[in-house]
């Protein structure tokens, strides 16, 4: 059985797939996120990452997202 690597967002290079395994905010910036579609088992793609690495955008569920690198850290993902 292949072992899966698990990290956090924000550490991911561009073109990297994963998926999401745990979001550790909480309140409202969780409720935000989960809005926003990055739910636990959601797949997400690194689209591209800003000159001075903030923000960082993915594509979730057909769309584009843009996150800062401070609720990146936050959310915990395994890459496929």
């Amino acid at each position: 059985m292949e072992t899966q690597s698990r990290t956090t967002l924000d550490k991911l290079p561009i073109g990297t797939k994963a998926k999401v395994v745990k979001i550790v905010a909480k309140g409202d910036l969780r409720r935000r996120l989960t809005d926003m579609g990055v739910i636990l088992g959601t797949e997400l793609r690194v689209e591209g990452v800003a000159p001075l690495g903030d923000p960082i955008e993915v594509n979730v569920l057909g769309y584009h997202l843009s996150l800062r690198k401070s609720e990146a850290t936050l959310i915990e993902v395994e890459v496929m």
